[in-house]
This record gives structure tokens, C-alpha cells and sequence, in this order.
């Protein structure tokens, strides 16, 4: 028994057992990632099918109804073999199919964040963005839409329209347009033009007065700026 506790307490056998834990996660987002990539063949596979025997035999949409109907009593009414679903599978292959830098990257998302983008982007480019974006930021799929819905595609191209190159020296330049990469949008402070720091300050402090007021007891709001010592964050 004080053998199992010392071995409890040893550091190495919390290193080892951290080590299996990030081991065992890694794995995990790995099967995860190949399961993702064989899922999205699959329903690219089903959208290739539905349209070539649509083409070749001049099927109606009646087809596809038939195809969920008799698939989901073959597979238990699994819910990826919907009529909607199946629409979709259809759609994501004729979108897609002679766009193979875009093919790459709708296997790096999951299926959900594949049919918003289908769904409510049009532009190649903007799909590229959203595509590349949400994999590489890890976006959730509310984020996303957020993010579509807010017309952060748009936003990125203006933040880009500017002179630094000519402005100013290559590597003040770089870090200039760096520092634009990052767009937020501000319309929940009521800024919808161009406003001093001062002010802009002031409307967030407002907001976040206004918030931390609502939380009620337990809460406080000091003043703004208030000083912060080091010793409260040890």
C-alpha cells in the first residue's frame, strides 16, 4: 500500500501518466480527423453517384426521395441519409467538383460546417476564406455563421486596402498589414464610423459597466483606468 502511494506522489509518474494523456488526446483528434476525411468521401461519393444516374437516365427528383427512404430501413433511419441530407450530398459534389484546390479543404471541416458554407456563400473566394478560417482558427460551427453573418470576408478585403507598402519601409509595411488581419466588429458599441480611442474607450467601458452592474451582488465595477498591482495575480 505506501508502495502504491509513493509511486502515486512520484514526479515521474506524473510525467508518464501526462505523457499518456496527450498521447491518448492526440489519437483521439487524429481518428477523429480520418473519420471526418472518409465521411466527407463517402457523401462526395453518393452526390457523384446521384448525378451521373440522374444525368444518364434523365431522373427526376423523385430519386432521391426513394434513395432515403429505402436507405435509412437498410440502415436504421440513420439521419445523414435524409431527403435534405442526400440534397445536399448532391449539391457539395456539383459545387465542388472542378474546384480541386476547394476539395482539399472541405475535407479538413466537418460535414455541419461544409453545408453552412454550401449553403449561404456563393463566391469561390469567400468560400476559400471561411473554409480556410474555420480550419485553421478551430471556428465551431456558431462561430462561423457568426462570422458569415457579419460579413468577415468582406471586412478582411477592405482592411487590406491601403498604401503601407508605399508609405512606409518593407518591414514597418509587413507588420502594419499583420496588425489588420485582425477584424472586429464593433457594431454592439453603436460605432458605425471612424471614432477617437478616447471614445471608443469610453463606449466599451460603458457596455462593460453596464454588464457587470447587471450580475448584481458579488460584483463590482472600480472606475476606469484602475490600477492593477502585480501581487493580485499571484
Amino acid at each position: 500500500m505506501n508502495q502504491i502511494n509513493k509511486i502515486v506522489i512520484n514526479e515521474e509518474y506524473i510525467a508518464l501518466l501526462n505523457d499518456i494523456k496527450k498521447k491518448i488526446v492526440s489519437a483521439r483528434i487524429k481518428t477523429a480527423r480520418s473519420v471526418n476525411k472518409a465521411l466527407i468521401q463517402l457523401y462526395w461519393g453518393i452526390g457523384k453517384s446521384i448525378t451521373g444516374k440522374q444525368a444518364m437516365h434523365g431522373w427526376g427528383n423523385g430519386v432521391v426521395e426513394n434513395l432515403s427512404a429505402d436507405l435509412r430501413k437498410e440502415f436504421h433511419n440513420t439521419f445523414g441519409l435524409s431527403v435534405q441530407n442526400l440534397w445536399h450530398m448532391r449539391k457539395f459534389y456539383i459545387v465542388y467538383k472542378d474546384k480541386p484546390i476547394l476539395q482539399q479543404l472541405v475535407g479538413e471541416l466537418p460535414w455541419e460546417h461544409n453545408i453552412v458554407i454550401l449553403s449561404k456563400v456563393i463566391d469561390d473566394k469567400e468560400r476559400e476564406y471561411y473554409l480556410r478560417l474555420s480550419a485553421e482558427m478551430g471556428w465551431s460551427r456558431n462561430v462561423l455563421l457568426n462570422q458569415i453573418n457579419a460579413d468577415a470576408y468582406q471586412l478582411s478585403l477592405k482592411t487590406k486596402q491601403h498604401n503601407f507598402e508605399k508609405a512606409l519601409p518593407v518591414h514597418l509595411s509587413e507588420q502594419a498589414d499583420e496588425s489588420l488581419k485582425s477584424v472586429y466588429n464593433l457594431d454592439f458599441l453603436g460605432v458605425t464610423q471612424p471614432v477617437l480611442e478616447r471614445e471608443l474607450e469610453r463606449r466599451i467601458v460603458e457596455k462593460i459597466k453596464h454588464f457587470i452592474l447587471e450580475l448584481g451582488s458579488g460584483f463590482s465595477f472600480i472606475g476606469n483606468p484602475y490600477r492593477l498591482e502585480n501581487y493580485l495575480w499571484h
